[in-house]
């Protein structure tokens, strides 16, 4: 018998939800800052930034509005620069085959470059997401999300956002869609829990169990069509 899945669009962040990029990020934005003339972040001060939500950390260094976009794209180009500092996370390539023998939809909701993503997802998993809405502007996701699900043709009570931070659960709410935190990204689970996301995952696992997806069951899924 086909086990039906809880949603049919499962939609990832991919910074600290896909990829593990905060150790590269961490290693290039003070000099980020010295170029931008922002504050640096001082060691001590890694762990109270990664329980703010973006607004309450950009106003922490300072950072003026017209900036983001010049930042963004430096940083950008930094990631292409060092592409190969930048994986996934253990574990995420066999959750994509599962969703997808499941037969699932996937799509990728990110401020990152698509190009970028594509090379640290590799052609094969990258084959695995049928819609990409990238590039967003660091307070625009929900507007990526929002077509994203348009152009899946679903309905946002059939999709999931599987993010890593604060932006990633507004974006979600405001699109009407469930959320699904991560607790390995950039953002402390402590501060993502506070705000009661639909699901929490401890791991890769997790998301498919979420999702009512076995290995077994997705194989027998296969066989029963």
């Amino acid at each position: 018998m086909l086990t039906l899945p809880l949603y049919r669009l499962v939609v990832f962040d991919f910074d600290g939800t896909l990829a593990d990029s905060f150790p590269w990020f961490a290693k290039v934005i003070n000099d980020v800052a010295d170029r931008y003339g922002f504050a640096r972040i001082a060691e001590h001060e890694t762990e109270t930034l990664r329980r703010m939500d973006a607004r309450g950390i950009v106003r922490h260094l300072g950072i003026p509005g017209w900036k983001l976009p010049l930042i963004t794209r430096h940083i950008h180009r930094l990631a292409a620069r060092d592409i190969d500092a930048i994986s996934l996370f253990p574990e995420i390539s066999e959750l994509l085959i599962d969703l997808e023998r499941a037969g699932l939809r996937l799509g990728i909701a990110s401020s990152n470059r698509e190009t970028i993503i594509r090379q640290v997802l590799g052609p094969a998993d990258a084959r695995r997401f049928t819609h990409y809405a990238c590039g967003a502007s660091l307070f625009g996701k929900a507007k990526r999300l929002r077509s994203l699900i348009r152009e899946a043709g679903v309905v946002p009570a059939d999709t999931l956002y599987v993010g890593d931070e604060i932006r990633d659960w507004s974006a979600a709410g405001e699109v009407g869609c469930a959320f699904g935190a991560v607790s390995w990204g950039y953002t402390r689970v402590e501060a993502l829990a506070a705000l009661a996301p639909t699901h929490i995952f401890s791991n890769p696992a997790s998301i498919r169990d979420c999702v009512a997806i076995t290995p077994a069951r997705a194989v027998r899924g296969l066989e029963d069509r």
